[in-house]
C-alpha cells in the first residue's frame, strides 16, 4: 500500500513540471520572417546582376581578344620595344630593322689604357627574333580561355617584357681573347728560339698578365644578352702568369736532325735526296743558358750525310738519255782553267722529276776567289778579255745535251756573235745575275749529269733510266735571213717515234750580230 502512494505522488510531480515549461513557449513573429525572406531576394538579385554583368564583361572582353587574336597582345614588349597589336611579320621586320644596326657594332674592351675591338661577325653575334615572336605572340593564345583572359590583362596592367636570346660563338670568342692576351701591354713574354745562320739563338721570357678568358667571357656575355655593349666598355679579366720554364732538353730534341743519305728507289728509278743534319753540344748549352741575361747564342753544327745525291750508284741511272761536247784550245791556260772550274761544278748533279737546274745558282759568282781567270768575252760589240771567260762554252755544251734528251727548256739566251765552238741556234750563254741558263726535269724519273774537260774537249752526258714510250730526239737549227748586220737563226726538236714526225718543237729564235 504504501508503495502505490509513492508512485502516485511521482506521477503528479511530472505534470506540473509539463505545466512549467509550457508556460515558455516561444510565440512565432510573422513579420520577422517576411523581412528576412526579402533581404535574401534582394541578395540574390545583387548577386544575380553582379554575375550577369562579370559574365558580360568577360565576353566582351573575350570577343575583344578574339578580334585580336592575329596580333600580339596589349602591353606586351620585346627588350623594351612595344610590340601591342603587331602582327608576327609586322613584330619580325621590327625587331630587324633594330637589331640589324645595334648587332653590327664592335664590342669595346680595356684594360689600363689598352683598347681591343671585336668585330660582332667575328663571333657570329646574332639574335633570335623568331622565337622572342612567337613567345610574344602566344601570350594569351592558349585553349584555355580564363587563363588567356588572365594574361591578357595582365599585360595590359602590368606590362611584359620578353628578352630575346642573344648568341655568339663561343669558341671563336676564346680564340680571339687568346689572341689578344699576346697584344696586352704588359703580357707575360714566353721563353723562345729560333736559329740564325749556324746559330741558335734562346730567348728569356719574363713575368706578366694574360687575359682570364673565362671571367671576361662573363663580363661580355652579361652585356651582351641586352646591348649594354652598345653603351659600355668591356673590362678585360687578367691573371698574372709566369713564361714558361726553358726546357733545353725539349729544344734539342726539336732542333736536332741526323742527317739524310741519299738513296736509290729500285722499283722506281727514283733518288731520295740527302739532306744535311743539325746539331749541338747539350752541356755546352745548359751552361751558356744559366750564365745568359736575356739572351743566348748556342753555336750549331751542320752534319753532312755521308751518301750524297753525286754519289748515288750508277745502278740509280742505267740508261744513256743523251751525250754532246764540243772541242777548245787547251792551249789557253786561263780558259781552260774556267771550264774546268765551272764543269766540276755540274759533274754529278742530281735532278729529281719536277725539279729546275739553274746554271748560275749551281756554278755560282764567278770571282776571282772562286779561282777564275781573265779570258776571252764578249763585252759591248767587242771581245774582250773578262773574269771567267769561255764558261758559256759550258753552258752551250750543257743545253746541247739538254735538248737531246728532250728535257724542257726554262730559259734560254744566245750570244751577241756565233761562237766558235757552236752553230747558229745551238748556243746558250750566261752572264751572272743578268743571263742565266735553266731547264727542268720534265721526265717520270731522277737523271744525273756526268761532265768532263780534258784533252780539249767537254762532253756531257745525261743519264736516267729510259720510260716509254721514249722519242728519238734529233735537233735542226738553221740560217733564217742574213745582212752585213745580223743573222737570224731558227731552232727546231723534232720528235720520232718508229720513225714518225711525233712533235716539232720550236726552242729559240736567235738574232747575231755580224763581226
Amino acid at each position: 500500500m504504501i508503495i502505490e502512494e509513492e508512485q502516485k505522488v511521482e506521477v503528479v510531480e511530472d505534470s506540473t513540471q509539463t505545466e512549467k515549461k509550457e508556460e515558455f513557449k516561444q510565440i512565432p513573429n510573422d513579420n520577422l520572417e517576411k523581412k528576412s525572406n526579402r533581404w535574401i531576394i534582394v541578395i540574390c538579385i545583387f548577386l544575380l546582376s553582379f554575375l550577369v554583368i562579370l559574365i558580360g564583361i568577360f565576353g566582351a572582353f573575350s570577343l575583344y581578344n578574339y578580334s585580336k587574336s592575329s596580333t600580339i597582345s596589349q602591353g606586351i614588349y620585346i627588350n623594351g620595344i612595344d610590340m601591342s597589336n603587331l602582327t608576327k611579320q609586322e613584330a619580325t621586320q621590327k625587331l630587324k630593322n633594330y637589331y640589324s644596326d645595334k648587332l653590327s657594332n664592335d664590342i669595346t674592351l680595356t684594360r689600363n689604357g689598352y683598347t681591343a675591338y671585336i668585330k660582332a661577325s667575328e663571333i657570329n653575334l646574332s639574335c633570335d627574333i623568331e622565337s622572342a615572336v612567337n613567345y610574344a605572340y602566344s601570350c594569351g593564345k592558349s585553349s584555355n580561355i580564363f587563363l588567356d583572359n588572365f594574361q591578357i590583362f595582365s599585360a595590359m596592367v602590368n606590362g611584359v617584357n620578353i628578352m630575346p636570346t642573344v648568341t655568339y660563338d663561343k669558341e671563336a670568342l676564346e680564340t680571339i681573347l687568346n689572341n689578344l692576351s699576346l697584344e696586352l701591354p704588359d703580357a707575360v713574354v714566353e721563353s723562345g728560339y729560333y736559329i740564325e745562320g749556324n746559330n741558335l739563338i734562346i730567348t728569356k721570357g719574363s713575368d706578366g698578365y694574360v687575359i682570364d678568358t673565362e671571367s671576361t667571357i662573363k663580363n661580355i656575355t652579361e652585356k651582351v644578352v641586352n646591348l649594354r655593349y652598345l653603351n659600355e666598355i668591356i673590362d678585360i679579366a687578367v691573371i698574372p702568369k709566369s713564361p714558361k720554364e726553358i726546357d733545353i732538353d725539349e729544344i734539342y730534341k726539336n732542333v736536332h736532325k741526323d742527317a739524310k743519305d741519299a738513296s736509290f728507289v729500285a722499283e722506281t728509278h727514283t733518288i731520295t735526296p740527302a739532306e744535311n743534319g743539325i746539331d749541338f753540344n747539350l752541356d755546352d748549352a745548359k751552361n751558356i743558358l744559366k750564365t745568359a741575361d736575356k739572351e743566348c747564342v748556342i753555336p750549331l753544327k751542320v752534319l753532312y750525310p755521308k751518301v750524297t745525291n753525286k754519289m748515288s750508284g750508277g745502278e740509280a741511272f742505267p740508261d744513256l738519255l743523251a751525250s754532246y761536247s764540243t772541242k777548245y784550245a787547251s792551249s789557253n791556260k786561263n780558259r781552260t782553267t774556267n771550264l774546268i772550274l765551272a764543269s766540276k761544278k755540274i759533274n754529278g748533279t742530281v735532278l729529281l722529276p719536277g725539279e729546275t737546274f739553274s746554271y748560275n745558282n749551281v756554278v755560282g759568282e764567278r770571282t776571282i776567289s772562286a779561282g777564275y781567270k781573265d779570258a776571252a768575252i764578249y763585252l759591248n760589240g767587242q771581245v774582250v778579255d773578262g773574269l771567267g771567260g769561255g764558261i758559256c762554252q759550258i753552258s752551250t755544251t750543257l743545253f746541247n745535251a739538254v735538248l737531246l734528251s728532250n728535257l724542257e727548256i726554262v730559259e734560254l739566251h744566245n750570244h751577241q756573235f756565233i761562237p766558235s765552238y757552236a752553230t747558229a741556234g745551238r748556243d746558250a750563254t750566261v752572264v751572272y745575275g743578268v743571263k742565266d741558263f735553266q731547264f727542268k726535269n720534265s721526265r717520270n724519273y731522277a737523271i744525273k749529269i756526268v761532265c768532263s774537260v780534258a784533252n780539249g774537249v767537254a762532253s756531257f752526258e745525261i743519264w736516267g733510266y729510259k720510260q716509254e714510250p721514249e722519242y728519238d730526239v734529233s735537233i735542226s737549227a738553221s740560217v733564217t735571213s742574213r745582212t752585213d748586220t745580223y743573222i737570224k737563226s731558227v731552232t727546231y726538236r723534232v720528235l720520232k717515234l718508229n720513225g714518225s714526225v711525233v712533235k716539232n718543237e720550236k726552242i729559240s729564235n736567235y738574232t747575231y750580230k755580224v763581226h
